[in-house]
């Protein structure tokens, strides 16, 4: 992981970004998603490495495989037929293992989707797209998917971290639409379905890296989100 010699000077958002995430409010798959014909599901990294197995995986990431699970199985009884799963599937001399451990190689555990999203019935109609880097698009089959995909009117991001692959894929999306005037995609990420890992200040100076307060990261990021035009909910109900 990166080192540090400075602590990390705050743990807690900023006042004015937590109020905002308090107020965060649950919205409906229905109104979230008009036409499921037009919508996709996309996860980031619900891999082993982040949430059961090898040095980035952690209890906090690990909660998530719940509520994503139940959201993907809420929108397919909805109508959504679109699934697509960015994951970390890194070739063993990636450069980003000089900033982070090594996780999600090819060919290991810590690369294979968490168990509970191969369970569901319809996992056969997943689209897997690997990806080497935190970005879900450089060098990837993305960008590819979504110029096949040009009546996409609804994008659902979940997974994890939000300050890292959940920001890049979200920010891509919605960056991607602004440049190419596609002003009708909305690009949605439920709070209850992403999330970050937490290393406090004190267990980071004990390691000699840098500090990562995870609700700081978390609710920081998504009101960036929110600020370039992502629509923040607290969760999609059915």
């Amino acid at each position: 992981m990166p080192t540090t010699t400075e602590p990390l000077a705050a743990t807690a958002p900023p006042p004015f970004v937590h109020d905002w995430f308090r107020q965060l409010r649950p919205v409906s798959l229905r109104e979230a998603v008009p036409d499921p014909r037009r919508a996709a599901l996309f996860s980031t990294d619900m891999i082993a490495a982040f949430l059961t197995v090898g040095p980035l995986s952690s209890p906090r990431v690990g909660a998530l495989a719940s509520p994503v699970a139940t959201l993907f199985h809420r929108a397919h009884a909805h109508g959504l037929r679109h699934f697509v799963l960015l994951q970390d599937t890194h070739h063993p001399a990636t450069p980003e293992f000089d900033a982070w451990p090594p996780h999600a190689v090819r060919g290991t555990e810590e690369a294979e989707t968490i168990p509970e999203l191969r369970r569901l019935p319809f996992a056969e109609s997943f689209e897997i797209i690997e990806k080497n880097s935190l970005n879900p698009a450089i060098d990837t089959a993305f960008n590819p998917w979504l110029d096949q995909h040009p009546d996409l009117r609804t994008a659902i991001v979940v997974g994890n971290c939000t300050d890292l692959c959940v920001y890049q894929l979200a920010m891509h999306l919605r960056l991607r639409a602004n440049a190419h005037n596609h002003a009708s995609l909305r690009v949605i990420v439920p709070a209850n379905g992403v999330d970050t890992y937490d290393l406090s200040v004190a267990e980071a100076a004990a390691a000699g890296v840098f500090a990562h307060p995870g609700d700081f990261f978390h609710e920081v990021f998504l009101y960036h989100l929110a600020l370039n035009g992502v629509e923040v909910v607290s969760e999609l109900t059915s």
